[in-house]
């Protein structure tokens, strides 16, 4: 045990900041939000425009569809009522929530010719020709005119239930079904199990604070680290694909927390 690194104060410092710039949204909160959402499939109630800007949909339900019409005829649809569509991005701002659906306008051809889900060390295109119709992507920019306060994920898909069902089975639900028991329950309880790949950690925990690595006998080892002083600090150590030890351990201030590895460059 010694006291805490200064770069691994730092790199909590930056998580802290993070918190505070998201529009008085808890660090859980905000992760709830991104996990929530990203990845999510829906299918499409009313037309999506391209647009070069977001485009703006009313915390309330509404949206102005002349705007939306206008900016159809100047770039074309981006998905049709029926069209399958997948939120592929998501960003939180002082009073607003932004969704990137199918890639947004930034990339060319399919968004599905680039993804594949990851499963015991192989992985698979999702794409298969045919899934969506949608000729492209589009953003969606969520707009709350004031604090966006203490918003979940199923809340902002009611929001969105004029122009996006997510209603139907999501993606990540699917892959959930796939996994053993332990696994599927470890990810339900939020907490990481030995045997657990990338994935399903970000599905447990989401996105760790800061990761490092260190080789050990010539095995390397990664720890995925969350929590930040004071309060609970977990280590979630990798070697190779799956992970192989967890550490819990309390961090108060001016504490002492488990020596850590360098850092990631």
């Amino acid at each position: 045990m010694s006291s805490i690194p200064p770069k691994v104060l730092v790199a909590f410092a930056a998580v802290a900041s993070l918190q505070a710039d998201s529009k008085k949204l808890t660090f859980d909160q905000r992760i709830e939000l991104m996990r929530g959402l990203t990845a999510e499939y829906a299918t499409v109630k009313a037309p999506l425009p391209r647009s070069k800007k977001p485009l703006d949909f009313d915390a309330k339900g509404t949206w102005d569809k002349q705007k939306w019409d206008e900016a159809a005829k100047e770039l074309g649809p981006a998905a049709r009522i029926g069209d399958l569509v997948q939120v592929t991005h998501v960003d939180i701002e002082k009073d607003s929530i932004i969704l990137e659906i199918n890639g947004g306008m930034k990339r060319k051809g399919s968004w599905k010719d680039h993804i594949s889900i990851g499963m015991g060390g192989a992985t698979t295109p999702i794409s298969n020709g045919g899934n969506s119709n949608a000729p492209s992507g589009t953003t969606i920019a969520l707009r709350f005119n004031a604090s966006i306060g203490e918003i979940t994920a199923t809340d902002v898909k009611k929001m969105l239930a004029p122009v996006l069902d997510f209603d139907k089975r999501s993606a990540t639900e699917q892959y959930a079904d796939t996994l053993p028991p332990e696994i599927k329950q470890a990810i339900e309880q939020k907490k990481p199990v030995e045997g657990m790949d990338r994935d399903q950690v970000l599905l447990a925990l989401g996105k760790p604070a800061r990761k490092t690595r260190e080789t050990k006998d010539g095995v390397d080892f990664e720890d995925w680290i969350y929590g930040q002083p004071p309060g609970r600090v977990t280590f979630v150590t990798f070697s190779g694909a799956k992970v192989v030890r967890i550490k819990e351990t309390y961090a108060g201030l001016g504490g002492t927390i488990a020596e850590t590895p360098k850092p990631i460059q």
